[in-house]
């Protein structure tokens, strides 16, 4: 491929973090699709919760489910590689040796929904009210400094540090929208404002429209004929329903019930013990409803499941009390008697892969460590991390004992069976904050061994809206957190636990960490050359992550439970890292 005007460098039809990418330049489809999969049939999803707006990029208020599916992004991702993507909105993409840059040159082809071309000046708007407007994407991209228009199909993106190679690729992942759709009047006459919310169906240049909808409760999408990118490589065998629809629920127990019911067609289960005992009604039995448990999808997540003790609030500052809250939790018993030994105990932020910490530090790992070993607890080089274990009496009197012994330590003690601080005489006593009732089967029974030792701690869930404007400004004691990890974890790791994050509202660094260690590893990870660098790096960030004790690891499964009524195929081999749903499955009534 050619270059963009004023650049020496050669444009990339795909980008990949390790190594060359798989697919060369002119390859027909993904090898995970059936090309020949037929168009038509209509999908019934639910969703929990509700929604208010259709603006795909604003912090405030709870965009609509599936709203991806009306907007297209630069780069499209491919499900069978780690971190590797391709040409969609763009042709491709280059970038200079020190990575001080990158230009993304669009397809003449792409077109918006009503027929306009997709702009360089539609790309530049994107991405500027996407960091105006969204914690998330301030934070995601803050290195790159400026955008500008540098050819007539060509956008140039530039960083204010250089080598970053991820920055490249994920600059291919956030929705373009139509500048000139937004600065236009609505049906009403009255200006549009990307600013606020909106119920006005919005327009994209992606495979689906926006058909009916009625507010807060359900949504229909349209496969558009006329997507100007449903022949392109990276779409062919994809976008194969001609509807699809969301419905949604306020309870995930109504929700289940309205699935076995036929009222719409495909369930993730997320709760072991509905999976081992749920299951046994005519549909199932009989074949109608399907169940299978895929890897796929955690082949290349990492995931740290935990309480999250919030260091912004006093009692958690000290490391003796987040540790003697580990050793309250006695997993062994849970899995036990509530998730029929589904699970295994959280050990690592990167919990499932290659990224985890193992042992004790050896090699590059160790020699990273080294470079900052006085920025670092000393027992990362002598103590491989591990959980307490309980699941009997006296394990689980050993480790309250334990815990007991850690708060005394952090100047705490019983007094009238009440933990209080031994100065003041304040008690040890705080909220967990929760988003979903389902979480109550761990929280509570959790609150109520706390209390043994005198702790008063409460469990509130709260809904969708109230839970996600108390994150967003850290207005909890403790909340329950779910970090999903890719294989090449990067820019992100800021967000997470980097000490620009700690008091940006909106940010995921819902523990309140401001480490200087941490902040070093950090870099380490985005600036890493080679795969070995990385992965040495990522373990040397998780070890020390776990060494501060800054929350209390809960559990994971290994497999994707799904359930779905017998409408469907799929192909063969689904895409190695993902179940590829409903992206690449495709409705039995339209191969009719």
């Amino acid at each position: 491929m050619g270059s963009p005007a004023g650049a020496a460098e050669p444009l990339r039809h795909g980008v990949a973090l390790s190594g060359e990418v798989k697919y060369p330049v002119d390859f027909p489809h993904f090898d995970y699709v059936n090309p020949q999969a037929p168009k038509g049939g209509d999908l019934k999803l639910a969703a929990t919760g509700t929604y208010d707006t259709f603006n795909p990029i604003l912090e405030k208020g709870e965009a609509a489910p599936g709203l991806g599916l009306v907007f297209d992004t630069l780069m499209k991702d491919a499900e069978d590689e780690v971190s590797a993507s391709y040409g969609l909105l763009a042709e491709g993409v280059s970038y200079p040796e020190d990575v001080s840059s990158a230009t993304f040159r669009l397809r003449a082809e792409a077109r918006w929904a009503d027929g306009k071309p997709v702009t360089a000046e539609d790309v530049i708007f994107s991405f500027e009210k996407s960091k105006e407007l969204n914690p998330l994407y301030m934070s995601y991209y803050r290195h790159v400094v400026a955008v500008e228009k540098t050819g007539e199909r060509d956008v140039t993106f530039r960083f204010d540090e250089t080598n970053n190679h991820e920055l490249p690729m994920i600059l291919g992942q956030f929705q373009i929208l139509p500048r000139h759709w937004w600065e236009g009047k609505g049906p009403d006459g009255q200006p549009r404002d990307i600013n606020r919310t909106t119920l006005e169906p919005v327009m994209g240049s992606g495979p689906y429209r926006i058909a009916d909808f009625k507010a807060g409760a359900t949504i229909r999408y349209e496969l558009r004929d006329d997507y100007w990118a449903k022949d392109l490589n990276v779409n062919v065998g994809q976008n194969n329903f001609a509807a699809i629809s969301y419905t949604m629920f306020g309870d995930l127990d109504v929700q289940f019930e309205a699935f076995r019911s036929g009222n719409f067609d495909y369930w993730m289960e997320t709760k072991a013990a509905r999976w081992a005992t749920s299951y046994d009604f005519p549909a199932v039995k009989d074949g109608r409803v399907k169940r299978e448990e895929l890897p796929n999808p955690y082949r290349a997540t990492g995931i740290m499941q935990a309480l999250v003790p919030n260091m912004r609030r006093d009692i958690f500052k000290d490391q003796r009390v987040r540790e003697a809250l580990n050793y309250a939790l006695d997993f062994e018993e849970m899995n036990r008697t509530v998730f029929y030994g589904a699970y295994k105990r959280v050990d690592s932020y990167f919990f499932g892969t290659e990224l985890a910490s193992r042992g004790l530090p050896e090699g590059r790992e160790l020699e990273l460590l080294n470079e900052i070993k006085d920025k670092v607890p000393a027992d990362v080089f002598t103590t491989p991390y591990s959980n307490p274990v309980g699941g009997s009496p006296q394990a689980q009197r050993d480790n309250l004992r334990k815990a007991v012994g850690l708060l005394k330590d952090a100047g705490y003690e019983i007094k009238g069976g009440r933990m209080v601080n031994t100065a003041t005489g304040a008690p040890l006593s705080f909220e967990i904050l929760l988003s979903n009732p389902m979480l109550e089967v761990v929280a509570v029974p959790y609150s109520e061994v706390l209390r043994k030792i005198g702790i008063d701690a409460r469990v509130r869930t709260v809904d969708d809206a109230q839970y996600a404007n108390r994150a967003r400004s850290f207005d909890y004691d403790m909340t329950w957190v779910v970090w999903a990890q890719t294989l090449n974890p990067g820019n992100e790791q800021r967000d997470y636990w980097g000490s620009v994050s700690k008091d940006r509202q909106g940010s995921r660094n819902y523990a309140g960490i401001a480490d200087p260690g941490i902040d070093a590893l950090i870099d380490k990870v985005i600036f890493a050359k080679g795969r070995d660098e990385l992965v040495a790096a990522t373990r040397a960030l998780d070890r020390v992550l776990l060494a501060h004790d800054y929350v209390v690891p809960l559990y994971y499964g290994s497999t994707a439970r799904i359930a779905y009524w017998d409408k469907f195929d799929h192909p063969a081999e689904l895409p190695t890292y993902s179940i590829g749903f409903p992206t690449v499955w495709w409705s039995k009534s339209a191969a009719r």
